[in-house]
């Protein structure tokens, strides 16, 4: 085990993290860059030769009152069922908690919920689970969302797949004269002006203009791109698809409240589904749905239409290194949440689950 400390570190852990079949954009540099606001540190298992065999990027930040947190949002990346490189991550984790005298190392891995065998491990190593949330609120990421296995597959064989409303609502935006454009960096300008429409709209909190700069300087064009919907030479609605080793992120989305009935977030969705194709992805990832199987939600009717698979996370993995001050952090944390979502609904009443920022 060793923790990423160099360039040439720096260059081998991105080849690896881009060619592993469990690749996720969060574990990424690109992505630690974006967060400022934590420090970023790589535990690396390696085997004889001191190759890598496995990752786990964690980030760190200072809470007041409570002290230093450690997070990993969907980490590990690595044979989740090997329980030697588990252990060297386990380990490597450890000597960052006594570095930073942290009191929690938290992780959300992209991990099936079924995975007991994964599951076993964790518990065997020390971990405890958190696998009882259910709404946005409750979770950094989100728990349920829906994934598209797009792998070896054509575009006609996907758009059958869509239930007969979604294909109808995505030809209708193009017969009634919406067009999608590949956009750039001065386009985000006009994304976020309708970002801010939309969570005025459905009450939940919009980043600023600057971190999605941000997020293009360090990730785009090649990670990171900007899907525009224009009616009448008009941008009405926005993407932002993230691409990465085997798979492709819808990560925001954006929809003014003008021409709605026009169908364009349908038609933007499935130019995301189309780019991941074009990219050799093997999963279309749509993100967060609440975790309520229910088609009566449009958030959860709506990705379910293009024939996505609902897909439950394990939740949270954890090892509290200062017990009692997890516990009050933990209590404050959820006190916060609460407070923000009743103070959204009191400013913006709506019906909708607030979004959590990414």
């Amino acid at each position: 085990m060793r923790i990423l400390t160099n360039k040439s570190d720096e260059e081998e852990f991105t080849k690896f993290l881009e060619t592993n079949e469990r690749c996720n954009f969060q574990q990424s540099l690109e992505w630690s860059k974006v967060k400022t606001s934590w420090k970023t540190e790589v535990i690396l298992a390696e085997d004889k030769d001191k190759k890598i065999i496995g990752s786990l990027t964690v980030w760190v930040r200072k809470i007041p009152i409570f002290g230093n947190i450690m997070y990993s949002p969907r980490g590990p990346i690595c044979d989740i069922h090997n329980k030697e490189v588990l252990s060297q991550l386990t380990e490597g984790a450890k000597e960052l908690a006594k570095k930073y005298k942290a009191i929690v190392l938290r992780i959300e891995p992209d991990i099936k919920s079924n995975d007991k065998e994964f599951k076993d491990l964790m518990l065997e190593l020390g971990y405890k689970i958190k696998d009882d949330a259910k709404n946005f609120r409750e979770e950094i990421q989100p728990r349920y969302v829906f994934r598209l296995d797009v792998k070896g597959k054509t575009e006609d064989e996907i758009f059958k797949n869509f239930h007969s409303k979604t294909r109808y609502n995505v030809r209708l935006a193009t017969k009634k004269g919406v067009t999608v454009k590949d956009g750039t960096k001065e386009d985000l300008k006009d994304f976020h002006k309708i970002m801010v429409t939309t969570g005025k709209r459905d009450g939940f909190i919009i980043r600023p203009l600057e971190y999605f700069e941000k997020m293009y300087d360090e990730l785009g064009p090649e990670h990171m791109k900007i899907l525009m919907a224009y009616y009448e030479g008009k941008p009405i609605s926005g993407v932002i698809p993230i691409m990465y080793g085997n798979k492709t992120w819808y990560l925001y989305g954006a929809s003014s409240n003008e021409h709605r009935n026009l169908m364009p977030n349908y038609l933007l969705q499935w130019e995301m589904i189309k780019l991941a194709l074009q990219n050799k992805s093997d999963i279309y990832d749509l993100r967060g749905v609440p975790g309520i199987a229910d088609d009566s939600n449009g958030l959860y009717r709506f990705k379910k239409g293009f024939g996505a698979e609902y897909t439950e996370f394990l939740g949270e993995a954890y090892i509290a290194f200062k017990p009692l001050t997890y516990k009050l952090y933990k209590f404050s944390e959820k006190t916060f949440r609460e407070l923000r979502a009743l103070k959204l609904k009191f400013k913006n009443p709506c019906p909708h689950p607030q979004k959590r920022k990414v």
